[in-house]
This record gives C-alpha cells, sequence and structure tokens, in this order.
C-alpha cells in the first residue's frame, strides 16, 4: 500500500482514465451524453501531460496491486475576488473504490499543499445534483456560494464550498496522521 503521493509525468493517462470514469458515472443523468461519450482518455492523457510539471498541485491515491484510484488538483484559487486564495480544483475516485477514505486523504494532502503555499483559504464548486457534494460539507465545507456555471456542454447549477482558514488549531487538514493509508497508523 503506498497512499497519497505526488503525480508524477508517468500518471497522466492514469489520471485521464480517472477522470473519464469518474464523469461518466457521476454525471449521467446530469450533463449532455455528447459531452460524456465524447470524452476520450487519450485526450485526456495527453492535456494532463502538459500539467504534470514540479508544483503542479496534483497529488494521486496508489494503492498495490490496483494502481491510482483517485486524484485530486489544488491551486491558487481563478477567482480571489471571492475572498478565497487556494482552490480545490478537482477531486475524483473511481466509483469502485469511493466509500473507503481515499477521498478524505486527497483533500487533506491538497490543504496542505495549498497552506504551505502560502494560501489561507480554500473553494471548491461542486455540482449541485452531484451526491458528492455532501462529501465536503462533512469535511468542514461550508457553503458560500451558488451560480450556474458552465459545465459539460451546459450551464448547471453550482455550489462552493469554502474552508476560511487552512491553518486554524483542529481543522481536519492539520493532522497528518490522517492521511495514511485507512487501517496504517
Amino acid at each position: 500500500m503506498i497512499g497519497v503521493r505526488p503525480a508524477r509525468s508517468d500518471d497522466a493517462r492514469d489520471i485521464a482514465r480517472i477522470e473519464v470514469e469518474t464523469w461518466q458515472t457521476t454525471y449521467a443523468g446530469m450533463l449532455t451524453d455528447h459531452a460524456l461519450v465524447g470524452m476520450s482518455v487519450t485526450r485526456q492523457g495527453h492535456l494532463w501531460a502538459r500539467v504534470l510539471r514540479p508544483g503542479h498541485g496534483v497529488w494521486v491515491w496508489e494503492e498495490e496491486p490496483h494502481g491510482l484510484l483517485g486524484f485530486g488538483h489544488c491551486g491558487r484559487h481563478r477567482s480571489p475576488s471571492l475572498g478565497f486564495d487556494g482552490e480545490i480544483y478537482m477531486l475524483y475516485v473511481l466509483p469502485d473504490a469511493q466509500g473507503r477514505g481515499i477521498g478524505r486523504q486527497l483533500l487533506l494532502a491538497m490543504f496542505d499543499s495549498l497552506r504551505d503555499s502560502g494560501c489561507r483559504a480554500a473553494l471548491v464548486w461542486v455540482v449541485r445534483a452531484n451526491p458528492s457534494r455532501f462529501f465536503y460539507e462533512r469535511m468542514g465545507g461550508k457553503l458560500v456560494q451558488q451560480q450556474q456555471m458552465p459545465f459539460g456542454g451546459k450551464d448547471v447549477d453550482v455550489l462552493g464550498y469554502g474552508w476560511n482558514d487552512l491553518g486554524s488549531t483542529g481543522h481536519p487538514c492539520k493532522d497528518k496522521a490522517a492521511r495514511k493509508p485507512p487501517g496504517e497508523r
């Protein structure tokens, strides 16, 4: 078992596979069929190959013998006017691996990464119809914004969940031991 680690350039295809599979599973019925069916692991893999460089803010969950089961991407907030200097851009875990704490470990790693890069607060956007939004509530995210955004070929209702103080005492991102694989302490 490996757990959370920074992504490497040779992870691009596996990250793309996770992204495509989770989109096609999670967003079926929420987004256009055209957008979902048109997704390509090869095309996404090429995009990820350009993203994966030092300091890229991409974290993966790797587990032997299965390989990569999830990933997350974070960095500076794209719209700092909202009052958040950090952003969780993506967090995806393969459907068959969900419910095992992998998303939590990835989110905590991204909180640490954001804090280490000087961010004090973070925001994540989630499609309202996506039941995964409750995960962010369980992780202490507070609903701070609602709007429509273009997503997967159509405008959808999205919710912004925020963490106002990534460095506060007792915040889950401060629990470094929590990043160890489930069952290991």
